[in-house]
C-alpha cells in the first residue's frame, strides 16, 4: 500500500475542508479500532430476530458488516461525510391529498448514491495525492454500519427510530465514509440526546419499532413500499394511505429538526411534487423509467411501484379514479393486478365489484390475484 510521511493532523485539516468545498455539510472522523462490539450484537440480535425481512444481503455480509476492521483490517480512520436533505416543509402535509402519491423526501431528488459517490471519490484522491496512504470510499451499498460510524464520529447520534440524528441537521443527513490507512486524529463522539422523548416510536403508522432502537423492517411502511418484493400485506394496506414511496413520519417528528436547514445541494432538495395516483398509475414500463430516471424510484421498477399506487387508490376513497382501478385489475404485471382488486374492493359498489369479479376471475391464472378475487368474495 502506499506509505505516508505526512502529518496526520494536516492530513485531517485537508480532508475536512476538501469535503466541505465538495459540499459536505459535516466530515468528521472515527477511529475504528475503538469502534464498540456492542454494535455487532445488536446487529446479530436483529437478524436472529428476522427484523431484516427480505433483504437477504443484510444477513450475507454480517461478518463483514459487524465491524469496520472486518471489512478492511488495514484502516486507522474513517472520515464520515454527510450531506443534508432537509425539506422545505413537513413531508406529512403530502399525506392529506389522497389523490395524490407521497413519496419520502429522500427520493424526491437525484439518487443520493450518484450525487455522493463521485464527490467523496475526489476528496479521497486529493487526500491520498497530498498526504500518501490508501484509501476506499462507501456509500450505503457496502457493508458498513454508517450510521453507528457517524456517531462514534460526532457527526450525530442513532436516535430511537434507528436514524442518525443532528443538532444541526435534525433526522435529515446522507452518510457516505472515506476508509484510509493515515491515522487521522479521531473526533469526539456524539451521545445520545433523544432523552425521555418517543416520538419517533408513537407515531409510527404500523407499531415497526419493538422498542426504543428496535425497527422490525416487515412492519416498517418505508420497508414494505421499497424493499419488500412480495405484495404488501393486508394489515398494513390502510396505514399506507397515499405513500407510495418510503415513509417520513419518524423522522418527520423528530423535535431536533428545527434546527435543520433546507438542503443546500440542489439536486438533493427534491423537485419532483406528489402527483395524481391516476397519472401515476398509466405509467407502462417506458414512461415510468422515463419519469425516474436518475432517481432512488427507479431502482423499484414499474410493477411494485405501480403496485403501491393502486394500494394507495384503494385509500383514496372519494378521490379514487374509479376507472383506473377496473383497468389495472387487467394490468400485465400480477402485483398491480393483485393491488387493483384490494382497491377494488375498497373503493367500488359491491354489485360493481362482483360484475368485474365475474368477467376477471375466470381468466387469471397468478395465485396471488386468484387470492385476492377470493378474498373479496369471502368478504
Amino acid at each position: 500500500m502506499p506509505t505516508s510521511t505526512s502529518d496526520p493532523a494536516l492530513a485531517k485539516r485537508d480532508a475536512v475542508a476538501d469535503a466541505v468545498a465538495a459540499g459536505f455539510d459535516e466530515a468528521r472522523v472515527a477511529d475504528p479500532a475503538t469502534f464498540g462490539a456492542e454494535h455487532g450484537e445488536r446487529l446479530d440480535a436483529a437478524i436472529s430476530a428476522g427484523h431484516h425481512g427480505a433483504m437477504a444481503w443484510l444477513a450475507g455480509t454480517v461478518d463483514r458488516r459487524r465491524h469496520p476492521l472486518a471489512l478492511w483490517p488495514d484502516a486507522r480512520a474513517v472520515l464520515v461525510c454527510a450531506m443534508n436533505y432537509g425539506p422545505r416543509s413537513d413531508p406529512r402535509e403530502a399525506l392529506r391529498d389522497r389523490g395524490r402519491g407521497a413519496l419520502s423526501v429522500y427520493a424526491r431528488g437525484r439518487d443520493y448514491h450518484d450525487v455522493m459517490k463521485g464527490r467523496l471519490k475526489g476528496v479521497a484522491q486529493r487526500l491520498v495525492a497530498r498526504h500518501g496512504g490508501d484509501v476506499k470510499v462507501f456509500v450505503d451499498t457496502a457493508p458498513v454500519m454508517e450510521k453507528p460510524l457517524a456517531a462514534a464520529a460526532g457527526v450525530g447520534w442513532q436516535g430511537k427510530h434507528t436514524n442518525l440524528v443532528s443538532r444541526r441537521a435534525g433526522s435529515w443527513l446522507f452518510l457516505g465514509s472515506i476508509f484510509t490507512t493515515l491515522p487521522l486524529p479521531a473526533d469526539p463522539s456524539e451521545a445520545d440526546r433523544c432523552g425521555s422523548c418517543r416520538r419517533c416510536l408513537d407515531v409510527c403508522p404500523t407499531d415497526a419499532f419493538d422498542g426504543p432502537y428496535r425497527l422490525d423492517a416487515r412492519r416498517c411502511l418505508a420497508y414494505l413500499t421499497v424493499e419488500a418484493p412480495e405484495m404488501i400485506p393486508r394489515r398494513y394496506r390502510k396505514a399506507l394511505g397515499n405513500r407510495i414511496f418510503g415513509c417520513d413520519d419518524c423522522l418527520a417528528v423528530c423535535p431536533w429538526n428545527r434546527f435543520a436547514r433546507h438542503a443546500s445541494e440542489a439536486k438533493l432538495a427534491g423537485g419532483e411534487e406528489p402527483a395524481p395516483l391516476a397519472e401515476l398509475a398509466a405509467l407502462d414500463d417506458a414512461a415510468f423509467r422515463r419519469r425516474y430516471a436518475g432517481t432512488p424510484v427507479k431502482r423499484l421498477g414499474r410493477e411494485r411501484f405501480v403496485r403501491n399506487v393502486m394500494v394507495a387508490m384503494g385509500n383514496a376513497g372519494a378521490a379514487a379514479d374509479r376507472a383506473t382501478i377496473i383497468d389495472r385489475t387487467a394490468d400485465e404485471a400480477p402485483q398491480v393486478r393483485a393491488a387493483a382488486v384490494w382497491a377494488a374492493g375498497e373503493v367500488l359498489q359491491a354489485d360493481e365489484v362482483k360484475a368485474l369479479r365475474a368477467v376477471r376471475r375466470p381468466h387469471e391464472r397468478d395465485g396471488m390475484v386468484i387470492a385476492e378475487w377470493d378474498a373479496l368474495a369471502d368478504g
